[in-house]
């Protein structure tokens, strides 16, 4: 698999890394990894970088992942790259709202690489 150009989303910086190892563990080869603590954050990202993966938290202060989705849609920032959403939540219902808003595919927290892997590489491999 040819480099991957991914955007982390997760107001936490610790998590964020987490994040990033855990994708490098799963056999992602990542060339660039753009970091976002806010959705806003990682909106204005979209709008200077072109990425090929989006992993994003869905609770998070200002402007949660749910509506960073939402905007992506809205403003066509990353046409066809598929966006990861990451939930603390046990209820079905943040997840059921991500995928109706344009999700690939969530990861619960806490999450494995294995885990990581099986939700992601699906998802990059060209059809």
């Amino acid at each position: 698999m040819s480099g991957i150009r991914v955007l982390i989303v997760d107001d936490s910086s610790v998590m964020r890394k987490i994040v990033e190892r855990a994708l490098r563990q799963a056999g992602l080869n990542l060339v660039k990894v753009l970091e976002a603590g806010s959705g806003c954050e990682g909106l204005a990202a979209l709008g200077r970088e072109c990425v090929d993966l989006i992993v994003s938290d869905i609770n998070m202060p200002a402007m949660d992942g749910l509506e960073l989705l939402r905007q992506i849609q809205a403003q066509s920032l990353a046409p066809g790259v598929p966006v990861v959403m990451i939930t603390t939540e046990s209820g079905e219902e943040h997840v059921r709202e991500a995928l109706a808003a344009g999700a690939q595919g969530y990861i619960r927290k806490p999450f494995t690489p294995d885990q990581v892997r099986d939700r992601v590489l699906p998802l990059l491999v060209p059809a």
